[in-house]
């Protein structure tokens, strides 16, 4: 488990092992550390480890986001609201 407090941003990154995700005794005495922070203004995260391939899921991330962004250009270019940077004159 680590966990990592972000004084600047108000958050705890609190980040699980799959092990540790199915720990009930871990879950509860990690109550006080979410009422401490809460009590504090804090948001509390807890990110817990998956089962899925890392490369693959992040793969396709960067490709939704790639095809997202070349739609919003071209959205974009046909509003006349965008050009490639270059100068027509």
């Amino acid at each position: 488990m680590e966990v990592h407090v972000r004084d600047g941003s108000k958050l705890v990154e609190v980040w699980l092992t799959n092990s540790e995700k199915r720990d009930a005794e871990l879950r509860e005495r990690l109550k006080p550390l979410y009422r401490e922070y809460k009590e504090k203004d804090y948001l509390v995260a807890v990110f817990e480890s998956g089962t899925q391939d890392l490369t693959e899921l992040t793969s396709g991330l960067l490709c939704d986001h790639r095809r997202r962004s070349a739609q919003r250009e071209v959205t974009l270019e046909r509003q006349g609201g965008w050009s490639w940077g270059c100068d027509s004159s």
